[in-house]
């Protein structure tokens, strides 16, 4: 049940792949560029472990919402960013050839995105492309420069009771 298979980890695996995959990005085991951290942990903590440019990945929020009382969905909405360290965060004719670069990595990573969700194992297979909103950022005191995006993963939401999961399956 594609509902059931949209988990965190699942989209934390599909979003590492991408940081492996693209060829601008390159991730793997011995050169990071990829991140599941809270931005302030990448901000402060670890960049002297870390490769740029950098996908980090967010944790998600995520609501229901029931709009004809039989069709229960789960909106999960998400985010990632793209980084990169600038030199001089003076020169703002560098922060802007930078933030270029990065909003043509993150239009390959929707593109990707958009093409992926085909795929009906694809933990992003019910992706919004019309959520899709992207946010220059800086981080002037780390010389940190990048791109936010936020995304919306729907899914059916299995409103049936499991008998099998409860002691006492009927409360009447």
């Amino acid at each position: 049940m594609q509902g059931k298979n949209t988990k965190f980890s699942a989209v934390i695996a599909y979003f590492e792949q991408l940081a492996t995959d693209h060829v601008q990005i390159q991730h793997s085991p011995t050169s990071k560029h990829f991140a599941r951290l809270e931005l302030d942990e990448v901000v402060t903590g670890i960049q002297s472990r870390i490769k740029f440019p950098l996908l980090v990945l967010e944790g998600y929020s995520f609501s229901l919402r029931d709009p004809k009382s039989d069709n229960v969905m789960k909106q999960r909405s998400g985010a990632f960013m793209l980084l990169t360290h600038v030199k001089d965060k003076g020169d703002y004719n560098l922060i802007h050839e930078t933030w270029d670069f990065l909003e043509e990595i993150g239009d390959d990573i929707i593109a990707r995105m958009k093409q992926d969700k085909r795929n009906p194992a694809s933990p992003i297979r019910n992706f919004n492309f019309d959520s899709v909103e992207g946010s220059l950022i800086s981080f002037d005191a780390n010389m940190l420069y990048g791109i936010r995006y936020t995304y919306d993963i729907e899914t059916s939401f299995p409103a049936m009771v499991d008998p099998d999961k409860w002691l006492s399956p009927d409360n009447s």
